[in-house]
């Protein structure tokens, strides 16, 4: 006699110490994952399929062009320059300093006078003079350096802020990459020979300096240093041409003598050197 068919049980709960699945139950999804386990970083959630995105970055800023304020430098630049034709400040310092003015303000009102004529390209060497024939050699000697190194920081200040990104933009090349890094890592040393030089033009060294790495402090120290020699031969000069004989007009005679033959032996040299670079 066959024996009798019995079905299956159905299936049960699973234990509770999750130890073993019941009899017949099989998962649909597979395992579960281990209980406190977190999928890594970058991977699908459990029931997505697909990975999620990270998120794109923020877009930057767009940078600010550097040529509007260029503009402003050069249209500063320019109305300074221009204003010589109204006002003369060798003209100013003789009429308003020697006559009628109180001492206390003579030398803070010269000084001022006198960095503003050089940030307006006014040649240096007559305002030297007007130092030295107003004020004699000491107090010339004194507000002259002062006033040429107020003159040097807002010159510098000025291309430094409204102008070092165009320039370094225009001015392109071995050479001057090459003079950008000496001024970088030798920015004092690099000022002080550019000052002590006679026959580069002062206010080229203020803006050339601005576009280069050098900081503010080791230009300022550099140009009040550097620029005591040449200033006192040409406030000593002036200072005793009311004594033609005197041995101190003399050596200061015989100083810008050597002072000019330096400078055409300097630019002879640089002349030479250009038709080497352009022969080869």
């Amino acid at each position: 006699m066959p024996a009798p068919v019995t079905s299956p049980p159905p299936p049960g709960p699973a234990p509770a110490d999750g130890s073993a699945t019941a009899i017949g139950s099989v998962p649909a999804d597979g395992p579960a994952p281990a209980t406190g386990s977190a999928p890594e970083h970058g991977a699908a959630p459990v029931g997505t399929g697909t990975p999620t995105p990270a998120p794109a970055p923020a877009e930057g800023q767009p940078a600010r062009s550097p040529w509007p304020r260029f503009a402003v430098l050069v249209a500063i630049l320019g109305a300074a320059a221009g204003s010589l034709l109204l006002w003369s400040p060798t003209a100013l310092l003789d009429g308003g300093l020697s006559h009628g003015m109180p001492w206390y303000w003579r030398g803070p009102l010269f000084a001022a006078v006198y960095a503003v004529g050089t940030v307006a390209f006014f040649p240096r060497p007559a305002l030297n003079a007007a130092a030295g024939l107003l004020l004699g050699l000491q107090e010339g000697l004194l507000l002259a350096v002062l006033g040429t190194t107020l003159g040097a920081a807002a010159a510098f200040g000025l291309a430094r802020w409204l102008g070092q990104d165009a320039l370094r933009r225009l001015l392109r090349g071995r050479v001057l990459v090459a003079l950008d890094r000496r001024f970088t890592d030798q920015g004092f040393r690099s000022v002080l020979l550019l000052r002590l030089f006679p026959g580069l033009p002062f206010q080229a060294a203020n803006y050339g300096a601005a576009v280069s790495g050098v900081r503010f402090g080791s230009f300022i120290g550099a140009t009040a240093l550097g620029v005591v020699p040449v200033t006192a031969v040409y406030v000593a000069a002036a200072a005793t041409a009311r004594e033609p004989g005197s041995t101190g007009f003399l050596l200061s005679v015989g100083a810008l003598g050597l002072l000019g033959l330096a400078t055409l032996a300097q630019v002879g040299r640089a002349a030479a050197r250009r038709r080497r670079t352009v022969t080869d």
